[in-house]
């Protein structure tokens, strides 16, 4: 029912910048929080970004200012701004949704940044 469809990602060069966007589509209501998670090989899936329905924010120490998490609620669309760029950025990028109401999470298809020294 819900769908996750990802876009933007890419090669880019270190200190370049990208920009991730994720639509989702289905029964979306109620309170949520839409999202970025990344994986590199041999490491742990790790939360990116994410923002609430209500705007509120979160993000890992390692992208704290360098990248902005944003949201469209009339389009059920969530962007991940990705400046100055660093090669420990290159990994697997994953959107999530998460619907609180009835505790269920949706994941995206994953697209693959790989940023360049």
């Amino acid at each position: 029912q819900v769908q996750l469809v990802e876009s933007g990602g890419g090669l880019v060069q270190a200190g370049g910048s990208l920009r991730l966007s994720c639509a989702a589509t289905g029964s979306i209501f109620g309170a949520n929080v839409m999202g970025w998670y990344r994986q590199a090989p041999g490491k742990q899936r790790e939360l990116v970004a994410q923002i609430t329905s209500g705007y509120s924010t979160n993000y890992a120490d390692s992208v704290t200012g360098r990248f902005t998490v944003s949201r469209d609620n009339a389009k059920n669309t969530v962007y991940l701004q990705m400046n100055s760029l660093k090669p420990e950025d290159t990994a697997v990028y994953y959107c999530t949704l998460l619907i609180k109401s009835i505790n269920s999470r949706y994941w995206g298809q994953g697209t693959q940044v790989t940023v360049s020294s």
